[in-house]
């Protein structure tokens, strides 16, 4: 394995960077390649069309134009609202789906390829919640019961990821990275597991540690990614309180589908050091969580 290809691409609000070691030797291999990772980054471009809610065809957005009714949606939304929704009970409501609009009112409201602002014509309650979304798993329809925008930020970007890592199987060597949401397969171009480091929360060019990873995905939340116009905290919300949780500094999770290891970290987050170890420990993952005074809280195998 003496070669490796790298190839970026900005989709999703991030750069998207996908690796193959190897699978370079010929023509015909290298066609195979780059037809593969054509495949992958393709699996961007739809789940981001489908789940975002700053362009207003998106299946996400129609769903707000469409209060009190059964709307069939594609298997990419059914499945990611199906499980923001599961991990929204599980945490009990401190990961929401259903904050979008005072993520809107947060300042977290312009599409990021053209900077244009982007707010949803309707007037929601502010005490909506994931309790008023219904799923029909027979029909694959969503209803919002009250006017509201679902958000997937914490779901989409994994679910893509594991998507692109289907695609890209057969090479078995390769890394995704989607801004901190990670995929590794395989080894690495020294035939070694894939290292990835955990960055330091309050210098960007400081790791805390290092993880050696093969055939898992790692993702990170943390708190130094975006902040909100008004200077009310950042990306992350407690969809309890409207607040950006302050116990936590970032939370880094290690499962074998990057959805799961999204959304736990996100979660996780939201619930500070005990509730979130709890969490990612009931799941059988491996995490990270680490305060702002630089606390460590790892899951027992970690």
């Amino acid at each position: 394995m003496s070669d490796a290809y790298v190839h970026s691409v900005p989709l999703m609000d991030t750069v998207v960077t996908i690796q193959i070691v190897g699978h370079g030797a010929d023509e015909r291999q290298r066609t195979a390649r780059a037809q593969g990772i054509e495949r992958a980054l393709e699996w961007f471009r739809r789940i981001e069309e489908c789940c975002t809610r700053f362009d207003e065809r998106s299946e996400v957005r129609q769903l707000s134009e469409h209060i009190g009714t059964a709307v069939p949606v594609s298997a990419i939304v059914y499945e990611a609202v199906h499980f923001a929704l599961a991990l929204a009970a599980e945490s009990d409501g401190a990961f929401d789906p259903t904050v979008g609009h005072r993520m809107e009112a947060r300042g977290f409201d312009r599409e990021y390829r053209t900077g244009r602002t982007v707010r949803t014509p309707l007037d929601p309650a502010t005490d909506v919640s994931y309790r008023d979304v219904r799923l029909d798993p027979i029909h694959k329809t969503i209803t919002l019961l009250r006017p509201l925008v679902l958000d997937l930020g914490a779901v989409a970007k994994g679910l893509a990821v594991d998507m692109a890592a289907r695609e890209l199987a057969p090479f078995q060597n390769f890394a995704i990275d989607a801004g901190g949401d990670l995929y590794l397969g395989g080894c690495n171009a020294n035939g070694a597991p894939w290292s990835v480091g955990i960055r330091h929360p309050r210098n960007e060019h400081e790791w805390l540690d290092t993880l050696h990873v093969s055939d898992a995905a790692v993702c990170t939340s943390g708190d130094y990614e975006r902040t909100a116009d008004d200077d009310t905290g950042h990306h992350i919300m407690d969809a309890r309180t409207g607040m950006s949780p302050t116990t936590v500094a970032s939370v880094t999770v290690i499962a074998p589908v990057a959805m799961v290891a999204d959304g736990l970290a996100t979660a996780a987050f939201v619930l500070g050091p005990t509730r979130g170890l709890e969490l990612l420990e009931r799941h059988g993952v491996k995490g990270l969580i680490v305060t702002p005074t630089l606390e460590r809280f790892a899951t027992h195998d970690a």
